[in-house]
């Protein structure tokens, strides 16, 4: 398990630098001059780099393997910290987040890699949806500690700390990280023949869409419109916001850690996401057909973002169909979809949103929930056709 908490320290520092700026966006704003708009825009740019990076990072692990690949590419994260720290405008600010999320993009991808060619089948979908739970402790570590950091040192004091720590992290990755056997084969695809060869496999295409829409929701929920909803609709303060919010993200964390282990239950992947998502877009579809209660709306939240988190089964599931000579494509080609989602989902819902709240708000946001459900349905059916993968055949 060395290989795991290896990983553990890098993926919790994806974690917090994909959420770290909501903590510190009013210094950000008042020192440099940023609206609301600016600020929303720089975690676009740390959304690109990731995308952008994937299908690199997918051919530099099946060519060269996650000891060299994860760290070099982490070093792009240590030049994006150190030059967010010292950054006197907002366009500098966008080079430093787009440079931290090419520096975030092989961990996970990394760790998968390796949990998908040194474990045996059986405890890929566990590691995978382990990792996700007790690396999504790095959206704590944005939260109060980032706040308190700010308070004593500032924030370009705090992220010039999170630049060393990322560079350890990364002296640490290359130390113990080893390399699986290479795999021989036949042909040496490159990266464009290699994702043509992935998207000919046909298994994976019923799972393509769930991919897309299932992980994109939740967060746009938590990330984006939860948090306005319970102010527009029941007008918490922030505080109170804050203590559902966590709630919320709490539950996220702890149904990847449920989701881990359940391929033994149900002896296979399919069922898993077809029950979690079903129970999102029930938690969807209460929000926005039965005018809850505060108390309701909370539970439901909870429920919704707990059983969406089937990001790590709905991997293991691809991988299934992936030949390990691919393997490094093959999840980062998934992962594009995870990402890509949210990164697609989350500006559409924006710009619905901004015509609905024209209105009045308790009917623009059970649209938008109703919109979610809806989707979740839609990708629901279409993964009912894929092939299941028993753990017994693995």
């Amino acid at each position: 398990m060395v290989a795991f908490f290896s990983f553990l320290s890098g993926y919790i520092l994806s974690q917090f630098f994909r959420s770290f700026l909501a903590v510190i966006a009013p210094e950000l704003g008042h020192e440099l001059g940023l609206d609301p708009q600016a600020v929303a825009a720089l975690q676009t740019a740390w959304i690109l780099g990731f995308i952008v990076m994937q299908f690199p990072v997918g051919w530099a692990l099946d060519a060269w393997g996650p000891r060299r690949t994860v760290p070099v590419t982490m070093i792009a994260a240590v030049i994006g910290a150190l030059l967010f720290a010292n950054a006197q405008s907002g366009f500098t600010l966008q080079i430093a987040l787009a440079l931290i999320g090419i520096g975030c993009s092989a961990i996970y991808m990394g760790a998968v890699y390796v949990f998908g060619r040194i474990y045996p089948p059986q405890r890929f979908a566990l590691l995978c949806s382990w990792l996700i739970g007790i690396g999504s402790a790095g959206n704590l570590i944005a939260a109060s500690p980032l706040a308190l950091a700010t308070s004593v040192i500032g924030w370009r004091g705090a992220i010039l700390v999170l630049a060393l720590v990322t560079a350890l992290v990364a002296l640490l990755l290359a130390l113990i990280i080893r390399n699986p056997p290479r795999v021989t084969t036949t042909r040496a695809e490159g990266l464009i023949d290699g994702l043509k060869i992935i998207l000919s496999i046909r298994a994976l295409w019923p799972l393509l869409p769930l991919a897309t829409i299932s992980y994109a929701v939740i967060i746009a929920e938590r990330g984006l419109w939860a948090g306005p909803f319970l102010s527009d609709v029941y007008g918490l303060a922030p505080v109170d916001r804050g203590f559902i919010l966590l709630i919320m993200a709490t539950s996220m964390s702890a149904g990847a850690l449920i989701y881990g282990p359940l391929d033994r239950v149900f002896g296979g992947y399919k069922w898993i996401p077809v029950i979690g998502t079903a129970l999102s877009a029930a938690g969807f579809l209460g929000l926005a057909l039965f005018e809850p209660s505060l108390t309701t709306a909370a539970i439901l939240l909870s429920i919704l973002g707990a059983a969406g988190m089937t990001y790590g089964v709905l991997m293991a599931h691809g991988r299934a169909f992936v030949p390990d000579h691919l393997l490094g494509r093959g999840i980062t080609f998934l992962n594009i979809l995870f990402i890509g989602g949210a990164a697609i989902i989350q500006p559409i819902s924006g710009a619905v949103m901004t015509r609905l709240l024209t209105g009045p708000a308790d009917f623009a946001y059970a649209v938008l929930h109703g919109g979610f459900a809806v989707l979740l349905l839609i990708s629901l059916a279409i993964y009912l056709f894929a092939k299941d993968v028993r753990r017994d055949h693995l």
